[in-house]
């Protein structure tokens, strides 16, 4: 079975389409990532912005022109924090659906948290057996997931993300100290009632994620099989969120490995993980290229073929 998956994001619209090989392996025969950034002024108004769905729509119905053309027999949709929080949030739902030909689910913090988790333990094999704490850092949601290595001991889905800290205390271009230190505040907050194992690997996903892994390595074209897997030390990762934090909007979308569209709140993201970093008291991070569409194209292909 060919299967699509679409996950709706504060900040992206991802597709994953994937079929599951004869040696029980799920093979990813597609993978595109669009900015529709539906928490475009979310955090303060609580609405969709027109515009946002408007882009968003868009993205929908190339979706449905390539699931279309990739001759996929079953599409699940799941929606996150932007749809959670939306009170507007039919007036993008109803159309998405209509134009993708399949229900859009939106899923609660733990079910989100569950499906980062599955697809770590899929994507990430080496992770058997030991502590770990993912991370999956969204536009409006950050899900914190602790294992110890053969099931999952807390999950919890916090509200900081990239796109709502950016909105929220990056106001200026470049950042001032206010600035900074208002975002780095936020997050030890939010982090702060969290019970976290000390010293425990650190996976990150999501887009933030991958994007510090690129840069790290000097990407020019973005390469899943050198960015999945790679480990940043956590003294890069505070390095790197420093210098986001110090350039320009205009400077970021100049360093190699980070995505344009994802310049003007990719700082915010970086300094979650940091943040993080810190508290687990953690060396390093290991950055994973397979967020919740994976975890749920895992679990669905694993259900329809066993």
């Amino acid at each position: 079975m060919r299967l699509g998956v679409i996950d709706i994001g504060t900040n992206t619209l991802l597709l994953l389409i994937a079929e599951r090989c004869a040696d029980g392996q799920v093979r990813a025969i597609t993978d595109v990532c669009r900015f529709g950034r539906l928490g475009q002024g979310l955090d303060a108004s609580k609405h969709l912005h027109p515009d946002a769905i408007a882009r968003s729509l868009v993205i929908c119905r190339e979706y449905r022109a390539l699931l279309d053309h990739h001759h996929v027999a079953r599409t699940r949709i799941i929606a996150t924090q932007a749809m959670r929080e939306a009170e507007n949030a039919s007036e993008f739902v109803g159309p998405a659906a209509s134009l993708l030909g399949a229900n859009v689910e939106t899923i609660d913090g733990a079910r989100e948290a569950e499906l980062a988790y599955l697809a770590q333990v899929h994507g990430l094999p080496a992770l058997r057996g030991q502590p770990f704490v993912v991370a999956d850092v969204g536009g409006g949601s950050t899900e914190v997931v602790v294992s110890d290595g053969t099931r999952v001991v807390s999950a919890v889905s916090v509200p900081i993300g990239a796109v709502r800290l950016a909105e929220r205390h990056l106001k200026h271009d470049p950042p001032t100290a206010d600035d900074r230190g208002a975002l780095m505040a936020d997050i030890d907050q939010h982090l702060a009632p969290l019970t976290l194992p000390s010293g425990a690997t650190l996976v990150a996903s999501a887009g933030t994620a991958t994007n510090l892994a690129a840069a790290d390595l000097a990407l020019e074209r973005y390469d899943s099989e050198r960015v999945h897997g790679h480990t940043i030390a956590s003294a890069a990762v505070t390095k790197l969120t420093d210098r986001l934090l110090a350039a320009t909007v205009a400077a970021r979308r100049e360093i190699v490995g980070i995505e344009a569209q994802r310049a003007d709140v990719i700082p915010a993201g970086a300094a979650i993980f940091a943040r993080l970093l810190a508290r687990l008291g953690a060396p390093r991070m290991v950055v994973s290229d397979r967020g919740i569409r994976w975890g749920l194209a895992y679990e669905t292909l694993t259900s329809a073929t066993s």
